[in-house]
């Protein structure tokens, strides 16, 4: 069982108008509503690769009983959330059909109790037993300690847990120096730890301030990875227009699927450029079209230089 958790759950809406203008109304032609946080987000790509998967964190209110609903009625994936007086919270994602750009708009989360965050360390310590590993991902709720994923990492790196953490700012600082196996930063979060611009070079002073492994996201030029077993970079084929949301949770549903299966390190990057990119060209945010995937994995995976016309995976 893999376990994922979202302290800061959110239901997210996805509106679709013809061309997103300020100061005037508009007329959605379509609305899509699913859970979300990026631990949930990870959770669903996971059960869709197979994984049997357990979410965890906090929801509460209306909003958190109508993403228990919806999580209810995703294959391969068991609620183990604790509910929470506050309610969760909602983000909205407004797609300009004309320009394909969308606009994102996040609530804040639930004011979580210390009686609250102490039922969620309980609950956690329990399902880090039969777990094979774990994601910690997103942002922290007001109320929930500045340096609760690094506890939470030590935790599961006492229980011979392996854990990768997403998340920025100083809850990435502090949980870095609790030496998780992997990270998922985008560019901006690494540069902020780091110091360093330069990706190549913040990767490797990420891995000496404690991360196992390092994976930058770069965007639409995908992942840049730096390992003990060596630094890859695998991209996209092409630049791709859509959605964004929850592409990089569908990059850590594939390094952490690949983690889990022991697949070599260039094989997970492939995986996680395309389920990400699959991602983006979805019509709801956080969704991946299977057939686009598959056929984009063929690609990612491929060996090459960039004229060849082909995406490259090449060691650096």
């Amino acid at each position: 069982m893999i376990l994922t958790v979202t302290l800061n759950t959110a239901l997210d809406i996805t509106y679709r108008v013809r061309s997103l203008r300020p100061h005037a109304s508009h007329r959605v032609s379509d609305v899509i509503e699913r859970p979300g946080g990026k631990g949930v987000n990870v959770a669903r790509v996971l059960a869709a690769l197979g994984h049997e998967v357990t979410a965890t964190g906090f929801v509460g209110g209306a909003t958190g009983q109508v993403l228990r609903e919806h999580l209810a009625a995703t294959p391969g994936v068991t609620d183990a959330f604790v509910p929470v007086a506050g309610p969760s919270r909602r983000t909205i994602a407004v797609v300009d059909e004309l320009s394909g750009d969308t606009t994102q708009l996040n609530e804040p989360g639930p004011q979580i109790s210390p009686t609250e965050w102490g039922v969620f360390l309980d609950r956690y310590e329990e399902l880090l037993v039969p777990a094979s590993a774990v994601a910690l991902s997103g942002s922290l709720p007001p109320g929930v300690p500045v340096g609760a994923y690094a506890g939470l990492i030590r935790a599961a790196r006492a229980a011979g847990v392996p854990v990768l953490l997403d998340t920025s700012g100083e809850p990435l600082r502090r949980g870095v120096a609790a030496r998780p196996d992997i990270i998922k930063p985008n560019t901006e979060e690494l540069a902020e730890l780091t110091g360093s611009h330069e990706p190549l070079r913040a990767t490797q002073d990420a891995r000496r301030r404690g991360a196992h492994a390092v994976v930058a996201s770069l965007g639409p030029e995908g992942l840049l990875a730096a390992t003990p077993e060596g630094r890859w970079r695998a991209a996209p084929p092409a630049h791709i227009r859509g959605n964004p949301t929850g592409a990089g949770d569908s990059a850590v549903a594939g390094l952490l699927s690949g983690l889990v299966e022991r697949l070599p390190w260039p094989e997970r990057l492939a995986r996680a450029v395309a389920l990400s990119t699959a991602t983006v060209q979805a019509a709801a945010a956080g969704e991946f079209d299977w057939g686009a995937y598959e056929a984009l994995l063929t690609r990612v995976a491929g060996q090459g230089g960039a004229s060849s016309g082909v995406v490259w995976l090449v060691g650096l």
